[in-house]
């Protein structure tokens, strides 16, 4: 339970500051599609997702493939975790996460490709620190990942029109899409993705 709530905590610090950011209007200055080598009449930049107001909508307005490559980057980190030994389960400590170099050209974790950087402090800024650090580095993280699931669950449900205590006047951008959906519908090309978008997640699964 202590590295589910970690990995969650980690998860939704980095939503609540890209939540933030979206907000902004802060974006990457080139092409997410298309760009210069590219078909011109498709391509998508990052400036024109950031033009949608919501951060809800700008997810659902992701290509595809984008949303794939997320995703398999996301399953490839969750095997090279869980084949860590000893597993989190069975004696490991919660919380960590093995070198993603060590795991790269055939190793532990069988990432068939060289990783240049760690997931976790991949300049060596903390590799000197003793464990005392750590442990009270670990307490800090569980604490503020704490506070970041409440933080941008509040956001997404303020830009859903919910009343959420102090933060109803900061003028959030209210969203169209569904939040609690990773695909939309310009995703329904996917296999079950047309099955799944004639429910409504918010009268509990019925059909629309």
């Amino acid at each position: 339970l202590r590295h589910a709530e970690i990995k969650h905590g980690r998860v939704a610090m980095a939503a609540f500051v890209g939540f933030c950011v979206q907000s902004n209007g802060i974006h990457f200055p080139w092409d997410i599609k298309g760009g210069i080598l590219g078909d011109a009449a498709t391509a998508l930049s990052y400036g024109d997702l950031s033009a949608i107001p919501a951060p809800v909508d700008q997810w659902a307005a992701v290509p595809t493939a984008g949303k794939l490559q997320i995703l398999g980057t996301i399953a490839v980190l969750e095997f090279v975790g869980e084949t860590l030994e000893p597993h989190y389960m069975r004696g490991g400590k919660p919380g960590f996460y093995p070198s993603l170099k060590d795991a790269a050209g055939g190793g532990k974790g069988n990432i068939p490709h060289p990783v240049p950087l760690d997931l976790y402090d991949p300049f060596g800024f903390f590799e000197g620190d003793s464990e005392e650090k750590k442990a009270r580095g670990r307490n800090v993280e569980i604490n503020n990942g704490r506070a970041a699931m409440l933080g941008i669950f509040g956001l997404i449900c303020a830009s859903k029109g919910l009343i959420v205590p102090g933060l109803d006047s900061l003028g959030i951008a209210q969203a169209t899409a569904e939040p609690m959906s990773y695909f939309g519908p310009n995703d329904a090309g996917l296999p079950f993705v047309e099955n799944m978008l004639k429910f409504d997640i918010a009268s509990f699964g019925q059909p629309q």
